[in-house]
């Protein structure tokens, strides 16, 4: 009994895939969390998205003298205001402003700010000061505060092999997986049966393997759960062929499915843009727009819109002038989107950048990114933001 024990322990320490990866402590058919409705879709654009490109500041001159090959010229700007106007490839995303669903946030950021991508994902992930180290992130701390005991890890699901430090708390974690039918398969097998029959064994003398045979037996009921609902509906609606897409055709069928997760997440890498930004940045646009729009149709046409609040964020911007290979380097305060049908303000929300009141070549932050959160958690999910942030954070009401 032993060696199997040890080689269970050694398997969970060197699998590399989201099969092992999907953290425990759930009960999925009898998950104790605070009741709501409301789905809240985390999009992160990793690499650091190039704000200005994306809406574009068309009337300002520094920002072509300071982009002479990279300003997007006027005349293919999609205009939306006297100042502002998206870049050509996320005519999509236009289409959803025009629908009075999308919210603009400029100048989003966070005090003393860190240009490495690492670092200041850590800090948007936990929502810590830019000084501070923390392990739980913002979305796991909202499990930890809602599980009341300690189970329901597919409240939130991220469509990915591996669970990003936003979804971990110190008691309830949230669950990684590219989609319900390979996550059944993977953990219905005849090898993680045996463990999980083998977890029925007293374990309390080994606090470690107690721990890892729970982890395993829950997620092979929580697999269950979610395959058995996704299989409710099968939407038809058509995406783009992009694994992006694909991502959030998996979100908008478990939604529809009635499914009671609340937070999904997921990510479209890409966006580090050093040199030759013109097209890549232009390709990663499209491929983020495209896949929104069809996600938003698709929830629309079948009556699961009302209820979805989508946020897309990147862990910085771009320096406002171009480098010497017709890129951007690290910046710091970006610009965030918000869609949903509830806003209570729509379009652009504040002040357009400044470009005269630079920080040694970046742009300042007038929005810290923590009162998003704190607006999200507690005007949309229902939860305290202060005790889970570990602050007040101002409301920027746009729900």
């Amino acid at each position: 009994m032993k060696n199997s024990r040890r080689e269970f322990i050694k398997r969970s320490a060197l699998a590399t895939t989201g099969t092992m990866l999907i953290p425990g402590f759930l009960k999925a058919l009898e998950s104790k969390v605070i009741a709501g409705d409301k789905k809240l879709v985390i999009l992160q654009l990793s690499g650091g998205n190039d704000g200005l490109n994306t809406i574009v500041p068309y009337r300002n001159d520094l920002y072509y003298q300071l982009r002479p090959q990279l300003g997007i010229s006027p005349e293919k700007v999609l205009k939306v205001s006297d100042e502002l106007g998206f870049h050509p490839a996320l005519a999509s995303l236009r289409s959803l402003y025009d629908d009075g669903y999308l919210a603009v946030l400029n100048n989003v950021g966070y005090p003393n700010p860190d240009r490495s991508h690492f670092r200041s994902m850590d800090i948007w992930t936990t929502a810590s000061d830019a000084h501070e180290y923390l392990y739980t992130g913002w979305l796991g701390r909202y499990l930890d505060a809602t599980c009341v005991d300690g189970s329901g890890a597919h409240k939130a699901i991220e469509i990915d092999d591996m669970l990003s430090l936003a979804l971990k708390g110190e008691r309830c974690k949230g669950m990684a997986m590219r989609n319900p039918k390979k996550l059944y398969d993977a953990l219905h097998g005849n090898l993680f049966q045996k463990l999980a029959e083998n977890g029925t064994v007293d374990h309390t003398d080994e606090p470690s393997v107690s721990y890892l045979y729970k982890t395993l037996a829950e997620s092979v009921s929580s697999s269950g759960y979610i395959y058995s609902k996704s299989k409710i509906v099968k939407t038809r609606a058509e995406y783009p062929e992009t694994e992006f897409a694909s991502q959030l055709k998996t979100i908008a069928q478990l939604i529809i499915s009635g499914i009671d997760t609340r937070v999904y997440y997921a990510s479209l890498s890409g966006f580090d843009t050093h040199a030759r930004q013109l097209f890549t940045h232009e390709r990663h646009l499209g491929l983020y727009a495209n896949a929104v729009k069809a996600f938003v149709d698709d929830l629309e046409e079948n009556n699961a819109f009302d209820n979805v609040l989508i946020m897309t964020f990147s862990e910085f911007g771009r320096r406002v002038s171009q480098n010497a290979g017709e890129g951007t380097d690290h910046g710091t305060a970006n610009n965030l989107f918000l869609i949903s049908k509830s806003l209570k303000q729509k379009g652009f929300i504040n002040e357009t950048p400044d470009l005269k009141k630079l920080d040694n070549g970046d742009l300042i932050h007038t929005v810290d990114f923590r009162s998003v959160y704190a607006t999200i958690l507690d005007q949309w999910l229902g939860a305290d933001s202060e005790k889970i942030l570990g602050s007040k954070f101002r409301s920027v009401g746009f729900i």
